[in-house]
């Protein structure tokens, strides 16, 4: 452990100037502080408490890990693709999804030793902290913010690995780092107490944009209790699981100060409002710099986009018509030749496809205005400019894409990810009571849903096939978010879903009659070993430093 929490002093020996070093060295450093320092204030003990922050997901991208399992869990699943390769910013994306994975090469996608050392700092901080003088409402807002963000590490470990070790001291030169895996359920157990402990300790204190607050540790309870209560984690259907995230989930529902955005459904990914429970910030330059701009890496190359992460046209397919039914219904009067037409509206607010007008085509004078169309032969195609940029899936994503940003510019907005929204609470406490004999309650709450996005016909569904919506609904309302990748483990479907090829869409454009044909292909294939990749491998590393056991298939 370093003895200082930043350390940036250097000293040049010379002859001459032995005689003072004496002095010098007496002085306290002006750009550091000593760890007695820090725990004798409690402004200095918040810097290091931001600190912690990072564990927590943000759409700032670069070519490293900042990603931080945001977007990249997109690519992972079956609703996302992504062109660039391992070593750029999807990590380890490709060997997972080629069923490649290993202990060795997860790369950045894996988060092992990342939020291990979180839960580092937190234990340090949180051992210190009672002992820091000061007012008490203060000192309790931190504690409450860092005790949420290290149950948010183990929620995130657990989710990946299964049971892990949980370690609530802080290690010393002297620690002893062999040790056992605690169980899935007692890691269950352990992060929802403490996310308990941080909502009372936040309860009282005013919630800051961007920060951990009492409604989001109830929220990421709701959707922790929601995984163990879920077939990979609940084999035998045990309904005392299912309570307790109906449970969980109605009582964020149940809090004052939050509703569905009724404004346009765009709006809610780009605007703070009243659905948003918590969201993290992302923490831009300054200056224009694509390495940072999610629309650099989202937006088509006829926006000066590179389409790095775009739908797949299985996502597309996802997405019923304006009546709420599936595409497959033969009575919903879907035509694979005119797909875009009269689909549901969530499709219009998530998706960009061939001849969206999207965004402001006063931003690329440099092109014509029909640089704002996603045409295919056009300027968005691998026909029109920067075609090596194209979506190889015919698609961009239109969801969290401010469309006024001009790409001309020198600045980005500080976008959020958002961490929880009440239309994910309602679609787990839909869920639950699904799984609990409820039907009636849980299609009042998607049709909720449903009809904030415009779908007016109300759910009749029973039995699997209500189910089946109930998946379909967090499909496409969660499309973006970071969900699918782990809804479908969770299920314990992705044996299906992720064991398929994912599709594009090729567009032919007749030159004289301009009438367009629609062909639908497989663009990579997708491989998922169901003995082993419903968790990830522990780096070999730290089994060799730990002595844990390795999750099975993986040794």
């Amino acid at each position: 452990m370093k003895s200082k929490i930043i350390i940036a002093i250097s000293i040049l020996w010379t002859g001459a100037f032995l005689p003072s070093c004496s002095k010098v060295l007496d002085k306290a450093p002006l750009d550091s502080y000593t760890d007695e320092s820090v725990w004798k204030d409690l402004k200095l003990a918040e810097a290091y408490a931001n600190n912690i922050y990072n564990v927590l997901p943000t759409f700032t991208v670069d070519w490293g890990s900042s990603l931080n399992r945001s977007v990249v869990l997109s690519s992972a699943s079956d609703e996302g693709f992504t062109k660039f390769g391992d070593g750029y910013t999807c990590g380890a994306r490709n060997v997972l999804n080629k069923g490649l994975l290993s202990p060795d090469n997860a790369g950045s996608f894996d988060i092992w030793s990342k939020n291990y050392s979180q839960i580092q700092n937190a234990n340090i901080f949180l051992s210190k902290i009672d002992n820091v003088p000061g007012d008490d409402g203060y000192r309790n807002r931190i504690k409450g913010e860092v005790t949420f963000l290290r149950a948010y590490a183990y929620f995130q470990l657990i989710s990946d690995y299964g049971g892990v070790p949980l370690i609530t001291q802080p290690f010393n030169l002297n620690s002893d780092f062999k040790m056992n895996r605690n169980s899935f359920d007692e890691g269950v157990k352990f992060v929802s107490g403490e996310l308990d402990k941080a909502a009372a300790l936040l309860a009282n204190t005013t919630p800051q944009r961007g920060r951990a607050s009492a409604p989001l540790a109830l929220a990421i309870k709701s959707r922790l209790l929601l995984y163990a209560a879920s077939p990979l984690w609940n084999p035998s259907n045990d309904p005392a699981k299912w309570t307790a995230a109906s449970a969980a989930a109605k009582a964020v529902i149940d809090l004052p100060g939050f509703s569905l955005f009724n404004g346009n459904y765009s709006d809610l990914f780009t605007s703070f409002n009243n659905e948003l429970i918590g969201v993290h910030l992302s923490g831009y330059k300054g200056e224009w710099d694509p390495f940072t701009g999610l629309e650099m890496m989202c937006f088509p190359n006829g926006y000066h986009g590179w389409a790095a992460f775009a739908p797949t046209q299985n996502l597309v397919d996802a997405f019923g018509t304006a009546a709420g039914k599936y595409i497959t219904d033969p009575a919903s009067g879907y035509n694979p030749q005119q797909p875009y037409v009269n689909r549901d509206p969530r499709f219009y607010a998530t998706i960009i496809y061939d001849g969206r007008p999207t965004g402001n085509p006063a931003f690329f004078s440099d092109r014509t205005t029909t640089a704002a169309q996603f045409y295919e032969g056009g300027y968005d195609s691998d026909q029109g400019f920067d075609a090596w940029n194209n979506s190889l899936t015919r698609y961009a994503f239109r969801k969290y894409m401010d469309t006024t940003f001009n790409f001309n510019a020198t600045t980005q907005a500080n976008k959020f990810w958002i961490l929880a929204r009440l239309g994910e609470i309602y679609l787990n406490y839909a869920e639950a009571e699904f799984y609990l004999g409820h039907e009636s309650t849980a299609r009042t709450y998607l049709d909720k849903i449903r009809q904030r996005a415009g779908i007016l016909t109300p759910l009749t569904e029973t039995g699997s096939a209500l189910e089946a919506r109930i998946r379909n609904e967090r499909q496409v309302e969660l499309a973006f978010e970071g969900h699918r990748y782990y809804d479908v483990r969770r299920w314990k479907i992705a044996e299906v879903t992720e064991n398929k090829p994912v599709g594009q869409v090729i567009i032919t454009r007749n030159a004289v009659t301009g009438i367009k044909t629609y062909q639908y292909k497989d663009i990579e294939p997708r491989s998922f070993d169901k003995s082993k990749h419903y968790l990830m491998p522990i780096p070999r590393t730290e089994i060799k430093r730990t002595g844990l056991q390795q999750n099975p298939g993986y040794n």
